[in-house]
């Protein structure tokens, strides 16, 4: 159990650190990229769409548009275009319509004639090949929702500073675990230096008793024949008091 625990919490660490250098990238790319003129990612630039004009056919409000940089003059009726708009209402704007038809400008530049496919209604400017930014290639559905929540304080603390705060967090809760199995361990260690200490001195201590033991093994040894001599003179001695009595 717990072997299967530490794979799994190896692998939800390296998930949580995955999705956090991910959502950093992925918001430094949009903030940097994404609805710029002037920025493109891989040859593409990419826009959030911010109105549902051609929801009735192609992508809605929130979803992300990817425009590919092409000659103007290669752009056929059909084809759904990214331009800088130049009309009155919302000159300067980035809009993606459809191509409705060719047409000339008043001073005899080539241009388009744009319309959204929900209202079915030509744009009111015509769009010349210089403020054509590129030609939509492909759509991501309600990435662009994402993307914008990124960019706000609550998007950053869940998507970005929560993951770090968690993987900081355990890697703490890590450096405590280690931190105690390494006192653990000292403690260990020193608790068996004093267990070899008691020993060896038990032993010196055996050992001591032991050579006690034997001397007083030796000294009785050593005493044993001087008591035996002891009655062996007293019984001369009687001997010799009989022979002077005679």
């Amino acid at each position: 159990m717990k072997k299967a625990w530490d794979i799994i919490s190896t692998v939800l660490v390296w998930i949580l650190v995955v999705v956090a250098v991910a959502m950093m990238i992925f918001t430094v790319v949009s903030v940097n990229t994404f609805d710029r003129n002037d920025r493109d990612l891989f040859g593409f630039k990419a826009f959030i769409v911010r109105s549902d004009s051609m929801s009735k056919t192609d992508f809605d409000a929130g979803d992300l548009i990817l425009v590919k940089e092409v000659d103007p003059s290669t752009l056929k009726e059909g084809d759904i275009i990214t331009y800088q708009s130049q009309g009155m209402e919302n000159y300067g704007e980035i809009v993606t319509h459809k191509i409705r038809r060719m047409e000339y400008a008043p001073d005899g530049q080539p241009a388009f004639r744009t319309y959204g496919t929900t209202t079915d209604t030509d744009d009111p400017a015509l769009v010349t090949y210089s403020f054509v930014l590129g030609k939509h290639t492909a759509t991501l559905p309600k990435v662009g929702y994402f993307f914008d929540f990124l960019k706000t304080t609550p998007g950053y603390i869940v998507c970005i500073l929560l993951p770090f705060l968690l993987l900081i967090g355990y890697q703490g809760l890590n450096c405590v675990k280690v931190f105690r199995l390494y006192k653990k361990e000292q403690m260990d260690e020193l608790q068996a230096e004093k267990d070899a200490i008691a020993e060896e001195r038990k032993k010196a201590e055996d050992m001591m008793a032991e050579l006690m033991a034997l001397k007083a093994q030796l000294a009785n040894q050593q005493k044993e024949p001087g008591e035996t001599e002891t009655p062996a003179a007293s019984s001369d001695e009687a001997a010799e008091s009989q022979e002077k009595e005679d």
